[in-house]
């Protein structure tokens, strides 16, 4: 069973003053233990839910929040997949998987879908609270218990990396698109830098991933990372 709700913009509010979070898990209780801790903060506030990855979709594409909490496994329709259709629609949500599994695959997976954190459902409202703020602010957020597997992941990424020349590969405008995203910036904010349309950059990425044989665009922001770090 689907479960869907939505918010509109409160009268008053500013743009940019209140982050926005949709909240998916298929637990009823787990959405209102989330509903209320974060209603005790003024910067916060929960402007769509759903119970699962398909519904997830839709209520991110009318609400378009800051952020989205999403469990990884759920009845009719995963998080994961739920996450990487989020992003192959262009959506600028940022996605922090929330779950009760350590298991590495879906911390992987995850990261290839393009989610930008990573927590177990048992760490503290602190923690959730202030993660939001950071993935909102641009940053990664990842369960210390992890860590090890996202380094493995790294890891593996960085043996890759050493066969792929981005010089020969790729276009001057890929190559300038995948520079960028080594800064963490949005479609919206890429464009802007670039003086190219939001659709040119989605084309531009979509390239360049499949050129570089990379599955998110957090591999690729590592990847232009390490590439500007070897830059003579």
């Amino acid at each position: 069973m689907t479960s869907e709700k939505t918010s509109e913009p409160e009268d008053g509010e500013v743009a940019g003053a209140v982050v926005r979070v949709v909240v998916v898990d298929d637990h009823v209780l787990y959405r209102r233990g989330l509903e209320m801790v974060l209603g005790t903060e003024d910067d916060l506030r929960i402007v769509g839910e759903a119970a699962d990855g398909v519904a997830a979709v839709e209520v991110v594409a009318g609400t378009r929040p800051d952020v989205v909490l999403m469990d990884v496994r759920m009845p009719g329709g995963d998080g994961i997949e739920a996450c990487r259709r989020i992003r192959d629609l262009g959506l600028d949500a940022r996605v922090v998987m929330i779950t009760t599994s350590e298991d590495e695959r879906d911390l992987v997976e995850a990261l290839r879908a393009g989610a930008k954190g990573y927590l177990l459902k048992d760490a503290p409202a602190e923690q959730i609270i202030d993660g939001i703020r950071a993935v909102h602010a641009g940053e990664s957020l990842l369960s210390p218990a992890l860590t090890s597997a996202l380094l493995e992941e790294f890891s593996a990424l960085v043996g890759a990396e050493e066969r792929r020349d981005p010089r020969t590969m790729l276009t001057e405008r890929e190559r300038e698109v995948l520079a960028v995203l080594g800064e963490g910036l949005t479609n919206k904010e890429i464009a802007g830098r670039l003086f190219i349309s939001e659709n040119t950059v989605k084309n531009h990425v979509h390239n360049l991933l499949e050129k570089l044989g990379l599955h998110s665009r957090t591999e690729a922001a590592l990847f232009a990372v390490r590439q500007g770090r070897r830059a003579p």
